[in-house]
């Protein structure tokens, strides 16, 4: 071996050890993991469903991995800063995010934020889908979607949709729900579901798509009418409900959580996370809590999940471009 080629070995070793070194690294980190508490970020208020849904799988990692799961509640900007701040956060898995329907739509709807949820964000897992319903108002002579449609499309200017806010889910559902169906109704922003609930049952507004788990209870109670789910299948919570599907092929919309981590997090930990997740699928306990909260569980890979958070960016995006929905 010449001397310039051994020289040149000497050199390429060096280099690799700082890699090497790290790789031994995260390895160790991973095995250990988690040996202190863990943040768990979302993105919206306390006492909301997101926050509902994070306690309860942040109380179930903390079981399952022997750490506390503390949830932050980081609100504002519609999830953003929550997802911002563990984008910036250390590839540790020390901080995690709660995934949600936001995610999916900001990329459109913002187009200006410091980061990209699909490049910036690991997703973990899924943990549930939750069914939005098609409810309105006893004023409203329709029993059925076919029903509805004709009304509407006969009455259009006696009919409002109420939304949670400008590019929420249930908004950007209802409004790919009017572009299939061919409809043109008014919208009206509320700062929330709260008050977009107390508006359509005062009669305020006459149709909306809420999540399940806020809008199973006026429906029980007679205080708004359920027509349909907006999952591609019915919902065993509302089983005499049938899916818009059933009148509108092809129309789906659901309410996909899940967790993610900070883009360089070890696989090694996203894996350990994943399990955990999986483990409380097939827990009658955790099964019982996620039907609770109106969502069926949301089973796979991070691979899963991360293929799912990108299909559902592409559908959003779409509903956003044509709908003309911009940021306020």
């Amino acid at each position: 071996m010449t001397p310039n080629r051994r020289r040149v070995l000497q050199f390429a070793t060096l280099a690799a050890l700082p890699a090497l070194g790290s790789a031994r690294e995260a390895t160790a980190q991973a095995q250990t993991y988690p040996s202190k508490p863990v943040r768990f970020v979302v993105g919206f208020p306390a006492g909301g469903p997101n926050d509902i849904l994070g306690r309860i799988v942040a109380q179930w990692l903390a079981q399952k991995l022997g750490q506390p799961f503390h949830v932050e509640n980081k609100g504002g900007r519609a999830g953003n800063i929550a997802t911002e701040e563990v984008v910036r956060s250390a590839p540790d898995g020390y901080t995690i995010l709660l995934c949600g329907p936001a995610n999916a739509i900001s990329g459109s709807l913002y187009p200006n934020l410091p980061f990209n949820f699909l490049r910036d964000i690991v997703p973990v897992a899924g943990v549930t889908r939750e069914a939005l319903v098609m409810v309105v108002h006893p004023s409203v002579p329709a029993r059925t979607v076919p029903e509805f449609l004709a009304y509407a499309k006969a009455n259009a200017s006696k009919i409002k949709m109420a939304s949670t806010g400008n590019g929420s889910s249930p908004h950007v559902t209802g409004e790919l729900f009017k572009q299939m169906a061919g409809l043109s109704l008014d919208v009206v922003h509320y700062g929330g579901g709260g008050p977009a609930l107390k508006a359509m049952i005062a009669g305020e507004a006459q149709v909306m798509f809420e999540p399940m788990s806020a809008s199973i209870k006026p429906v029980r109670s007679g205080q708004l009418r359920a027509l349909a789910v907006t999952t591609a299948d019915r919902s065993t919570a509302l089983p005499d409900v049938p899916a818009v599907a059933e009148t509108i092929p092809g129309y789906e919309a659901s309410a996909v959580t899940g967790i993610g981590v900070p883009k360089g997090t070890p696989d090694a930990i996203v894996e350990t996370l994943n399990k955990a997740i999986q483990a409380a699928f097939a827990d009658p306990a955790m099964k019982a809590k996620f039907a609770e909260t109106g969502g069926a569980p949301l089973p796979g890979t991070p691979t899963d999940f991360a293929r799912l958070m990108a299909a559902e960016t592409e559908k959003w995006g779409k509903v956003i471009k044509t709908a003309g929905i911009k940021a306020k």
